[in-house]
Parts: C-alpha cells; sequence; structure tokens
C-alpha cells in the first residue's frame, strides 16, 4: 500500500539521521514486529527494566511480554508510599533497561517530549544503560517546533481526559497555556546520544499513542 511505502520511506530517512546523532533507528511495519524486535533488543539474558507512562507500551503489551520473557520489570505502580517511591526510583536509576515512546520524533531524528513528573524524560537522559523508545509513525513530525506544538494540541489532550486532569485541554481538545494542574511543565529535546547506541528508536508504521 502507498501509505505503508511512505512510512517506510520516512523511516528509513530518520534512521540514517539517527546514526548521525549517536542513535540506533530500526523501522517495523507492524506491531507483531516490533515486540518482536523490541525483545530481541532486550535480549535474553535477565534484565531490570523499567518504563515510563506510555500509551504505546500498553498498546504493544510490553510490559506483559518482558515478565513473560523473564525479565525483572519494575512496576512503579506496586510502590505507593513515600518510603517505596524512593526505592522504586533508585531501581529505576540503576535499571539495565528503561522503555518509552516519544511524543513526537522529528525527521532530523530528535526526540520531542514533555512532562509533567518528569518520570519519563529523566531516564531517557540519565541513568538506565539502554534506553528503547517504540513510537508509531505518527509521532513523526517536521521539526522542534511543530513537535512541541502537536503535543501540547494532539498528545496532551487526550491525556488529561485519561488521567481526569482539570485543565482546560480536557474541555477544549486544544492547549490553554494553563499553569493550574498542568501536565506540561518540562519540554525536552533529545538532539544525540552522549553515549553511542545507548538510545535506541523502533520505528512502527502503524498509529500507536497519543
Amino acid at each position: 500500500m502507498p501509505k505503508k511505502q511512505f512510512y517506510r520511506n520516512q523511516a528509513e530517512s530518520i534512521i540514517k539521521k539517527l546514526e548521525l546523532r549517536k542513535m540506533e533507528g530500526y523501522y517495523c511495519e507492524t506491531k507483531e514486529e516490533a515486540k518482536a524486535k523490541f525483545l530481541e533488543l532486550v535480549g535474553t539474558d535477565r534484565k531490570s527494566i523499567c518504563y515510563g507512562g506510555s500509551m504505546t507500551i500498553d498498546e504493544l503489551g510490553l510490559k506483559e511480554a518482558v515478565e513473560a520473557a523473564g525479565h525483572d520489570l519494575i512496576r512503579r505502580e506496586n510502590y505507593q508510599t513515600p518510603e517505596e517511591k524512593k526505592e522504586c526510583k533508585a531501581k529505576q536509576a540503576t535499571a539495565d533497561i528503561f522503555m518509552t515512546s516519544t511524543n513526537a520524533i522529528t525527521l532530523d531524528g530528535e526526540l520531542v517530549n514533555i512532562d509533567g513528573a518528569g518520570s519519563r524524560v529523566w531516564l531517557m537522559i540519565y541513568g538506565p544503560e539502554t534506553v528503547i523508545v517504540v513510537a508509531g509513525m505518527n509521532k513523526v513530525v517536521t521539526d522542534v517546533e511543530s513537535g512541541i506544538e502537536r503535543i501540547r494540541n494532539f498528545a496532551a489532550p487526550p491525556n488529561t481526559v485519561r488521567l481526569n486532569c482539570d485543565t482546560p485541554c480536557a474541555k477544549t481538545g486544544r492547549c490553554g497555556n494553563c499553569l493550574n494542574n498542568t501536565i506540561c511543565c518540562t519540554t525536552t529535546v533529545t538532539r544525540a546520544s552522549r553515549v553511542p547506541g545507548r538510545i535506541k528508536v523502533i520505528l512502527v508504521g502503524e498509529e500507536l499513542g497519543y
């Protein structure tokens, strides 16, 4: 199909840009291929794996997949008290692998994200030895500015609805540039990996997440 070929062509161009930024890139046409590629990158040796809040990760069933493969998944919802949450952060910081998606990826291979608490972006930046990013081709944007625009108006609003947030975008479906109860607190642009190959990006030829 023309759209599938377009996705492949676009992904191959992005992967070349990722290589220049010392990040590894892969393209999978389907969700099933993406899950298999993810498990291949994780490997068979037992790993400790943490994750960021991600509808893409949930849609692919990656949490269940890594547990079924015998890996140690750090399920953050199991840590409830302040002491337990502190313990969870320490485990996440020293985990072997962090799995996440990205709010947007530019045609030049930059990863653009906006976080509330920072539970995704801090682990992308520093901590786990390996970061595996899985993103549908619906996340592709032309540049950083359009990435921020996409996040504010197409990713954050449905997330605020899902999380029952009292924000303008939850009511109107578009960014209200709010400060009260906002989930848009920190904006990051990953333009390169300091450690070659630490960040691995799996692009998927389907629409995934927000």
